[in-house]
Formats: C-alpha cells, structure tokens, sequence
C-alpha cells in the first residue's frame, strides 16, 4: 500500500473523495444530481475526441465539461425540468461509444473512462488534482452562502440589486470542472457514486447545513479507503466496488 504504485492512486483519489460529496450536497440542494452524469459524459467524449486529434486528453476532458458548464445557464432557460442535463447526458455518451468504436485509439481509453483507471493515476494525476480540490472545496464554501441564498430565498438578490448569475455560473463551472478530474480518475460511474450517495445518506439524517456537508466527506472518505482495501485485496475493479459499498451502506442507514 505504501510503494509509489498504490500510494499515489489512493491518494489521489481520496483528494475526490472529499471534494465530490460536498459539491454532491450542493447539485442535490439545487436539484441538479443529473448535471453530476451529464459533466461526466461529455467530459469523457471530450477526452476521446481530443486524444483522436492529437491532444491530451485531460486538455479535452476539462474543456468540454467547461464549456457545458459555461452553456447550462444559456439551455436552461430554454430546456426545463432538467432536459438539458438529460440531453447532455445522452449526447456526451453516444459520442464517447461511437468515437470507441471507431476509433481504436479511443476504445481502451473508452473503457477506463467509464470503467475507472483509478489504479493507473500517476503523479501527474496527482499534481492536477491536489491543487484543483485544494481551491474547489474553500471555494464552495465562499459560495455557499450566496447558493443557499439563491435557492431558497431568490428574491434576495433582486432586493439587493445584486446580479445572481455570477454565482450560479461560477458553481456550473467549478462544478464541470470538478466532475470532469472526477471522471478521468475514477471513472464517470465512480465520481458519480461519491457525488450522489454521502448526500442522499446525510440528507436525510443532518440536522444542518454544515453537519450535511461534513458528514458527506466523512462518508465519502472513509466509503473510498474502504472500496480501494477491498478493491485492492480482492483483485477487482475500484468503481463496481466503491458503488456496491456505497449502496450498501446507503441502504442500511435508510
């Protein structure tokens, strides 16, 4: 567990795992949970489409989730009932198959993204991500505020002649962001459990907003270190392990 082989992986995971069940806590609150599969679709066929043409494709992962992130704002207003997340969703996932299945440059990085590569994570991996959950969580907690305010007293911000789309977009785009380091370390199913189960969990057991978002890490920590020991012992792949594990505890707490 302590050589460099498993060590940088774990760590760089638990990064993600203290970071996406927070961001989860935000998405559940403002009914955006899809928008955590949308961002990691279209991250993945970004990365493919940009290893196709020759870029890296942690390049082509981020930008495209960022530019989703950037254009929720704009086909919200025009999709409702979350269909534009629906739609991404559909859109970043039959791009990531069609681009695997023709091209096989693509397909055994097709399968690390949506099956988890989290054993293969370098130090560069490791380098991206630190610094990136680092700035994201003292970040949402900056937001906070003006997200609990947005959602559950809108009006706020007309009263005070302040704009909110600054800060709705600036979550859509941490959150794009955050998603898409997500799903190129863990894989699109893996990020996506840690960013949707802690919340469900707590959600229904914190009796505030700050004992939600704590508890949501806690959860999602200590769900990864025991996913990556079984996962590791076993011989099996990290995200079908940490979703199972996840779903089970989910399952007894409810």
């Amino acid at each position: 567990m302590w050589d460099d082989i498993f060590l940088i992986p774990f760590l760089t995971g638990l990064c993600l795992a203290l970071a996406l069940p927070i961001l989860g806590c935000f998405l559940r609150l403002r009914d955006e949970w899809l928008a955590a599969l949308a961002y990691a679709h279209v991250a993945a066929a970004g990365a493919l489409l940009a290893l196709v043409g020759g870029i890296a494709p942690a390049i082509g992962g981020m930008g495209a989730a960022a530019l989703a992130g950037a254009g929720k704002r704009f086909f919200s207003k025009r999709l409702a009932g979350g269909a534009a997340f629906a739609l991404l969703l559909l859109g970043g996932w039959a791009l990531a198959v069609l681009l695997a299945a023709n091209q096989p440059l693509a397909e055994r990085l097709g399968h690390a993204l949506f099956d988890g590569q989290l054993y293969f994570s370098g130090s560069d991996n490791l380098y991206l991500v630190l610094p990136w959950c680092l700035f994201s969580i003292p970040a949402l907690a900056w937001l906070s505020r003006q997200l609990l305010l947005a959602r559950i007293y809108p009006d706020y911000f007309h009263a005070q002649h302040l704009p909110v789309w600054p800060v709705v977009s600036g979550f859509d785009l941490l959150a794009a962001l955050t998603l898409a380091l997500a799903t190129m370390t863990l894989g699109v199913m893996g990020g996506f459990a840690l960013v949707f189960v802690p919340p469900w969990i707590v959600f229904r057991r914190a009796r505030s907003w700050r004992s939600s978002l704590f508890l949501s890490a806690l959860i999602g920590a200590l769900g990864y270190g025991a996913a990556f020991a079984i996962a590791l012992g076993l011989d099996q792949p990290f995200g079908p392990v940490l979703a199972l594990l996840l779903i089970a505890v989910g399952l007894l707490i409810a």
